[in-house]
């Protein structure tokens, strides 16, 4: 597919060093929900909103600010999650490995990246170094469970840990085997792979859809994820899917030493492997594929966003390990994006649960890659005043999947001549309250609180939403429309809806009440985790959510701790502060919520109507640092100290960047620093690089 192109130099955001710490901590802010979100309507729902190529640059940029700013790290970090959580509509399926996903590299220079970063980290030349190269196939990703060669079950990503149970589902694509071929499988294989859907079986499904007077699939991977999510396994049999198989999870023995013997073995067993699949060697060899594969792209039968690079030596893979989501023996090097030219006609200004105001442009409708495009993020107002974007103007817009792109920049040669700067809004456009930018702030708000339905009725959007309370059948609609009823207020209103009342309005009926008030019922129970998030405290998104709860366990521990929290010298403060992952920040907004008594008096609430339970801690990983916090401190001989850290929490340890009473061990290598000290002066034990060997049992 071509996309049109435009000489027109578009405006970049400010470079990473032109930021001051506020600004970056308010861009980290942003971008950490903005991803969350998208990674919810693309994992999830199925119904991405943002194309592939604004997704990756929100994540690009997202990397850029943490590696300039690493005390800004938040701990809900788009970079410590996968995915989103696994809907609720199957059974949920616990994956024994983690389904991690990749980091991106948008350009060559990213792949030489890579390799110099697998050089340091390994102290190794990867010149020539054996790396499998595989088409990215845009689909649905898919675990396969054999047991004495049996597929017993099939489930989706998820959010990486936990994902959905579709095994009759898989069990009807045709690529799938339900028995082993061949000989020499494990007698426990989790196959891994991409359920897709051609381009020519895509075309002849809408069509039929069309013709019956059904809505059509926007592209490919939605009617791929949508057929295999379907709770009749008849429809996914009538669907023309496919499955390409790439990776593995948990395996009873050692499959082969490399990759790509592996992949060798899934073929003899029954999978199809993309053929296109090559082992290449060195970062020019890889290049060059990248190349090949990018030159015939249109004329593949099927749908591809890049290239995924995996050294092929196991061992270096597992001596590499994983960063928060992605592993550091593999990287996905991405396609440029598609781009467009159209009309700016307005802009519009969405008001958020926090009182964001966030700008959209819409725009005249433009196809680009097959999809109508009407509206597009504008990030917010420096963006706009950066790229100096005007209503009236022609802009350039890029998408490089199915949804709404961003707009990279103006075509100012063909801008009309009355057009004049766009001016943000001073004022709430809901409320009319203030909207005030504070200092060092990217982001204007609106100053309503909580006389602010637009945040009032976000805030109750994030309550009952899928990572929240979850509560089927109530969603933005019906939350919206309660609200201008007056039937709801605060969350505890949804649990005390009065349903007499609600059979009264048009559309419902006794059977559709009923079904409310059964789903409202079933959620009258929920896990610490879920219900921390549902709260809706700035910073606590769902990885903080369950850092506090495994930390906490119970809820009346939790609350009594964060109310005791409020003195900055008590042993409840520092205790929340030493949670790795939880920094200053976020621990002030923890309590500060706490702090506010009609936040309190709604928790109080919410205890008579809900069971909040308590969390449930998975066995530790079997070893001598499991639960244990490690510092590493000075230059390692055998090793990185990368590696070391890296195995370090490969074992059940918790890696900590600064020492404390709540240290266990400090590793102190040549030219050990303060560490070392703060370790003496605490009383804290240190270990040698040997000891540190002999203790993990690698001496």
């Amino acid at each position: 597919m071509s996309a049109r192109k435009s000489k027109t130099k578009t405006a970049e955001p400010p470079a990473t060093a032109d930021l001051s710490e506020e600004e970056a901590k308010a861009e980290l802010d942003r971008l950490a929900k903005a991803i969350a979100h998208h990674d919810k309507l693309y994992y999830q729902e199925d119904a991405p909103r943002i194309s592939d190529a604004d997704y990756d640059a929100l994540r690009r940029r997202n990397n850029e600010l943490e590696a300039r700013f690493p005390e800004l790290i938040r701990p809900d970090s788009p970079n410590k999650r996968i995915g989103a959580a696994p809907s609720q509509t199957f059974a949920k399926v616990v994956h024994r490995k983690p389904m991690l996903s990749l980091d991106n590299a948008f350009d060559e220079e990213d792949v030489r990246a890579f390799f110099q970063r697998m050089k340091n980290f390994l102290r190794i030349d990867t010149e020539g170094l054996a790396v499998a190269a595989e088409p990215k196939i845009d689909g649905l990703s898919a675990t396969l469970r054999y047991e004495h060669g049996e597929l017993v079950q099939g489930a989706t990503r998820g959010d990486g840990e936990t994902g959905e149970d579709i095994t009759a589902n898989l069990r009807t694509i045709k690529d799938i085997p339900h028995k082993l071929r061949g000989k020499g499988w494990p007698d426990v294989l989790e196959v891994r792979g991409e359920v897709y859907m051609d381009r020519n079986g895509f075309f002849a499904l809408n069509a039929e859809r069309e013709k019956a007077g059904e809505p059509v699939f926007a592209n490919p991977r939605n009617s791929a994820a949508g057929s295999v999510r379907q709770l009749d396994a008849s429809i996914t049999a009538a669907r023309p899917l496919h499955f390409f198989a790439y990776a593995w999870g948990e395996v009873g023995d050692e499959i082969a030493p490399t990759h790509w013997q592996a992949l060798e073995k899934f073929r003899a067993w029954g999978f199809t492997v993309n053929p296109l699949t090559k082992l290449c060697h060195g970062v020019e060899q890889l290049l060059a594929f990248h190349r090949e594969i990018a030159a015939k792209r249109g004329e593949l039968p099927y749908d591809i966003d890049g290239v995924v690079y995996k050294v092929d030596d196991l061992k270096l893979q597992e001596r590499l390990g994983f960063a928060a989501r992605a592993p550091r023996w593999a990287i996905a090097h991405k396609f440029p994006a598609e781009q467009g030219q159209t009309v700016l006609e307005d802009i519009g200004i969405n008001v958020g649960r926090t009182g964001q105001l966030t700008p959209f442009a819409i725009l005249e409708p433009i196809t680009i890659g097959g999809v109508v495009v009407r509206r597009a993020t504008l990030h917010n107002e420096d963006e706009i005043a950066r790229k100096d974007i005007r209503v009236g103007d022609t802009v350039i817009v890029q998408r490089a999947g199915d949804v709404i792109p961003q707009v990279v920049g103006v075509v100012k040669e063909r801008r009309p001549k009355n057009s004049k700067p766009f001016v943000f809004p001073e004022k709430c456009p809901i409320c009319h309250s203030l909207a005030v930018r504070e200092p060092g702030q990217a982001a204007r708000r609106c100053t309503g609180g909580l006389i602010c339905g637009a945040q009032a009725i976000e805030r109750l959007i994030h309550f009952v939403s899928r990572d929240a309370f979850d509560i089927e059948g109530f969603g933005e609609k019906n939350v919206t429309a309660f609200w201008e009823e007056k039937l709801i207020r605060t969350p505890v209103d949804i649990f005390r809806l009065d349903y007499d009342k609600i059979a009264e309005r048009e559309g419902w009926g006794e059977l559709s009440v009923q079904n409310l008030k059964r789903a409202i019922d079933a959620r009258r129970h929920i896990g610490l985790d879920r219900f921390i998030f549902a709260l809706g405290i700035p910073q606590v998104g769902q990885v903080t959510g369950r850092l506090l709860a495994r930390h906490y366990r119970g809820y009346k521990h939790w609350r009594d701790a964060m109310i005791a929290a409020r003195g900055h010298d008590s042993e409840a403060w520092a205790e929340l502060n030493n949670i790795n992952g939880i920094g200053e920040d976020t621990a002030t907004d923890i309590v500060g919520f706490f702090a506010e008594k009609h936040n309190r008096a709604i928790l109080d609430d919410l205890e008579r109507e809900v069971t909040v339970e308590d969390f449930t801690v998975a066995a530790p990983v079997a070893s001598p640092i499991a639960g244990k916090t490690i510092v590493f401190t000075g230059t390692l001989e055998t090793v990185s100290r990368n590696e070391a850290k890296a195995r370090a929490e490969a074992l059940g340890a918790n890696v900590a960047g600064s020492v404390s009473k709540k240290t266990d061990y400090v590793v102190v290598g040549a030219d050990a620093g303060s560490k070392a000290s703060k370790a003496a002066e605490l009383g804290v034990k240190t270990l040698t690089e040997a000891d540190w060997l002999a203790l993990i049992g690698q001496s």
